[in-house]
């Protein structure tokens, strides 16, 4: 998968079936679900694939606790369903995780029990393990580090865990293995129309200089940018009513030791009436998440202060010790796209996480809401949709048992490479053809030097921020060992992709100002 080769595929002047217009969770699956139909389906991305939003989730692959709270047993049944099939799908990126809810109250025990036995059982057999309440001595033995003063027990239950990122570049891979061309850096500038019909893009290559622009026409247009969707609705129609409304969600990542063993805690009400979560993920532990509204999407959007000190004391309420700024090893940030339309008194917490899809008189279509776990129904929908309004002839969706790339049954035989699947293999031959690629990057995280050639060769990797961000999770797991490790990453990446050391300086100096933001300040 390499960008020389869909740039040029896309500058073609081929008449597409479908371009889609977003790089996330959601125009991936689009991208995937209309190429396995046969399909002729471009992908444009602005930025890096799941930058803006789809590589910064809780990393939870859940019907939604939360939701069965709220009453929506229609989502939480369909996302139960999704969880099911993704994990069949993509096991090498997909695992079972526990999550136990500590009791401090006589009724915890008794209506978390019901309320998730209920969560088991609209799961039906899609069900990652059964519910049960515990003791306060097997609530200890699995949370080790847990406030111990007035627990009373707990309740475990299952769900899922991914890594968020890793998982767009398997769809990307899987989509580009369908047939579908996909093109990081490319911004979408304007529509183009003819009679009052949407007929295809004007796009701007951001790699080039000068920049190039160009016309590539389409049977249909699909807006999956996400909390980026009002813009493109507006090139359409300037008049259109606003839809989407965002908020942001804040997670802390800690060191190991903060939770200690394999489960993870589900705070089910924290102080703005939302689930808190405290997880083990990557040998580091996220707290998350917030919910505050933002008035515009930013693709680095950046943490308020006050939303690590409330992530900071509810942690220390339920951890035996309690974490201190000083602690942090890293702030992330997403941005949730909530249809919530123009309505600014209802808060984004209450809103519903259900996609909506919509077709302007013009032709555009709309894909946005939803969430992670349900990308491959929201993209079946779609692409039915599409289908029918370009009048091509209608095509059986596949990806219900369609295995993504990457796809093994037993991954974790690959250690610290099982991420990678399938590719592990040939990845481990690659660190072991050449000295300096098996060279660990930093002592922090088990990240070696030839994984950066391998991004740069197989997985559209373009800048540091691309490697370090989202091909790996180092700038998660840790942002100062990361901003050490930015002038290796640019100098491998240099080599590979032909750049010279001007290049290499810059994008050091972008990473390092983009990675402070990571930091508690």
């Amino acid at each position: 998968m390499k960008r020389e080769n869909a740039l040029a595929a896309a500058g073609g002047g081929d008449n597409w079936d479908f371009v889609v217009v977003g790089g996330g969770a959601t125009g991936l699956g689009v991208a995937i679900d209309a190429a396995a139909r046969g399909y002729q389906t471009l992908l444009l991305e602005q930025s890096d694939l799941g930058k803006g939003t789809s590589s910064r989730s809780t990393k939870l692959v859940h019907g939604g606790v939360r939701y069965l709270q709220q009453g929506n047993v229609a989502l939480v049944i369909e996302a139960l369903k999704e969880r099911g099939l993704l994990r069949a799908n993509a096991p090498h990126l997909v695992r079972n995780l526990s999550f136990v809810v500590p009791n401090y109250e006589w009724w915890e025990g008794p209506f978390y029990g019901t309320g998730l036995k209920i969560y088991d059982l609209l799961a039906g057999r899609h069900g990652f393990g059964r519910s049960r309440v515990l003791s306060r001595e097997r609530t200890l033995q699995l949370l080790p580090t847990i406030e111990r003063k007035g627990l009373n027990g707990g309740v475990i239950y299952y769900d899922g865990q991914f890594d968020d990122a890793r998982l767009c570049v398997a769809m990307a891979r899987t989509a580009a293995g369908q047939g579908a061309t996909i093109v990081n850096y490319m911004r979408v500038t304007d529509l183009l129309k003819e009679h009052g019909q949407v007929v295809g893009v004007r796009v701007r290559d951001e790699e080039s200089a000068p920049p190039v622009e160009r016309e590539i026409r389409a049977g249909v247009v699909i807006n999956a940018t996400g909390p980026w969707a009002d813009d493109l609705r507006r090139m359409d129609d300037p008049s259109t009513p606003r839809l989407v409304r965002h908020s942001q969600g804040v997670h802390i990542v800690l060191d190991r030791d903060f939770l200690p063993g394999e489960s993870a805690i589900m705070v089910p009400r924290t102080d703005d009436k939302r689930v808190l979560f405290a997880i083990p993920w990557l040998d580091r532990v996220i707290v998350g998440t917030t919910d505050t509204p933002v008035d515009r999407p930013a693709l680095e959007p950046v943490a308020l202060d006050e939303e690590v000190e409330f992530l900071l004391e509810h942690a220390g309420r339920y951890l035996e010790r309690d974490p201190r700024r000083e602690d942090v090893l890293s702030i992330f940030v997403g941005l949730r796209p909530l249809v919530g339309g123009d309505d600014d008194d209802i808060a984004t917490a209450s809103l519903s996480r259900d996609h909506i899809l919509l077709i302007s008189d013009s032709g555009l279509v709309t894909i946005t809401g939803g969430k992670w776990t349900t990308y491959r129904k929201m993209a079946e929908d779609t692409v039915d949709q599409s289908a029918t309004l370009a009048g091509l002839d209608d095509r059986p969706c596949v990806t219900r048992t369609l295995h993504l790339h990457g796809y093994h049954a037993r991954a974790e035989r690959f250690g610290e490479l099982a991420h990678y699947g399938s590719d592990a293999p040939e990845l481990r031959d690659l660190l072991r053809g050449d000295r300096r690629y098996g060279e660990p990057l930093h002592k922090s995280f088990p990240i070696r030097a030839g994984e950066v050639v391998w991004a740069a060769r197989h997985e559209l990797a373009r800048t540091v921020d691309d490697f370090l961000s989202r091909r790996t999770r180092a700038l998660l797991l840790d942002a100062r060992a990361a901003m050490e490790v930015a002038p290796t990453v640019a100098a491998l990446l240099a080599e590979e992709l032909g750049r010279d050391s001007d290049w290499a300086r810059a994008q050091v100096e972008e990473f390092q100002e983009l990675a402070g933001n990571y930091l508690p300040r």
